[in-house]
């Protein structure tokens, strides 16, 4: 099993480590509640190496990222981030990612850590259909990057400490290639999977103990705490993102996973099987992935069954947890059409109980 350079860290601090993606990962420290209130409350810090990291550059750069990513890439400047997704030649989606653009020949992509090879594999296929020079041109560097993810509304703050640079005040959803920390050039970016704001910071390997400890310091006085993947969970269906393997997969498109946003049918945007998700949104889809809140007692689950009043199966649920900031059981599910609009009335199964929930908006918070 993998370790990310952040490990020793992690055990040290007595956090709970479980197999991740091929990774040992931390799942919580203080526990899962204690963490999820101090991102949305001030910041906490992510080990989020695990996730995967591609460059694809020269002439074709562009080309390339744009026939496989469902967002108009035209649309980026360079210092600019965009959220997309793969879609694969069925009518479903290969994974969700961002895409960084440095200049027009020159981006980063950056995947899911459980889908690495699928989306490597993915990249390199359409690369050499556009007979792009693969060694020079596609790298994957997912293992020789580390990253942090610090998150909340304190965290830019605690973060500016760290550098010369403005990034205090920078834009949502952009990056800077910055001296950071000591570091000469680490990325720091406006992303982030919590919905609290904040930003993840990318670095070589050999730089993650430094990083580690100068973000811990420089957060310490405002109340810095380390997070792990069970509050990450829980933070991001808080948010209403979406999860591989849950709200998207190979079998739902984005028309229907309501990833329509970045699903852009624009002139000069051929991604993969474009004729087959603007058809679905021309006719709507027959089945829609919707947030939702138990109204009865009760936690919903990935794979229960959603009922109509009759007893009908009209769905399943893709996640669902109690709101650790609200005490609200919430959810996501796929549902059929005519059971989309919000507040409209849907039944979870929950041990041979059908408990009363209704169609809700995120944030849940």
């Amino acid at each position: 099993m993998k370790t990310t350079p952040f490990t020793h860290f992690h055990e040290e601090l007595g956090a709970r480590m479980a197999p991740f993606a091929g990774y040992s990962m931390p799942i919580e420290y203080s526990g899962i509640k204690d963490e999820h209130n101090a991102v949305r409350a001030r910041a906490g810090v992510f080990d989020v190496s695990h996730m995967g990291e591609f460059w694809v550059k020269g002439p074709k750069a562009f080309e390339l990222v744009q026939r496989l990513t469902s967002n108009d890439v035209a649309a980026l400047a360079d210092g600019k981030v965009q959220y997309s997704c793969f879609t694969n030649d069925t009518g479903g989606i290969v994974d969700d990612l961002l895409v960084y653009r440095f200049s027009a020949n020159k981006y980063l992509l950056v995947v899911n850590a459980s889908n690495i090879e699928k989306d490597w594999n993915w990249c390199v296929k359409h690369a050499k259909a556009l007979e792009m020079d693969v060694e020079r041109e596609l790298e994957n560097a997912s293992d020789r990057i580390c990253q942090l993810a610090v998150q909340g509304p304190r965290a830019l703050e605690m973060m500016q400490k760290l550098t010369t640079e403005n990034v205090a005040d920078m834009e949502y959803y952009t990056h800077k290639e910055i001296s950071f920390a000591g570091i000469d050039s680490v990325i720091i970016s406006t992303t982030g999977y919590t919905g609290s704001g904040g930003c993840e910071i990318y670095a070589y390997n050999a730089d993650a103990d430094r990083l580690w400890n100068a973000v811990m310091e420089a957060g310490a006085e405002a109340g810095i705490q380390p997070i792990g993947l069970g509050a990450r969970d829980t933070l991001r269906l808080e948010a209403g993102f979406c999860l591989y393997g849950h709200e998207i997969d190979d079998d739902h498109s984005p028309i229907e996973a309501g990833l329509g946003w970045i699903t852009k049918f624009v002139p000069g945007n051929d991604f993969v099987a474009r004729e087959y998700h603007e058809h679905l949104k021309e006719v709507k889809p027959t089945r829609f992935m919707k947030p939702f809140e138990l109204l009865d007692k009760g936690i919903a689950r990935q794979g229960y069954a959603v009922e109509d009043a009759e007893g009908n199966v009209i769905g399943a649920v893709c996640s669902g947890t109690v709101s650790p900031l609200t005490g609200k059981s919430i959810g996501t599910a796929y549902v059929k059409r005519g059971f989309e609009k919000l507040g409209s009335e849907i039944y979870i199964r929950v041990r041979n109980k059908a408990l009363l929930a209704k169609v809700a908006k995120t944030p849940f918070f």
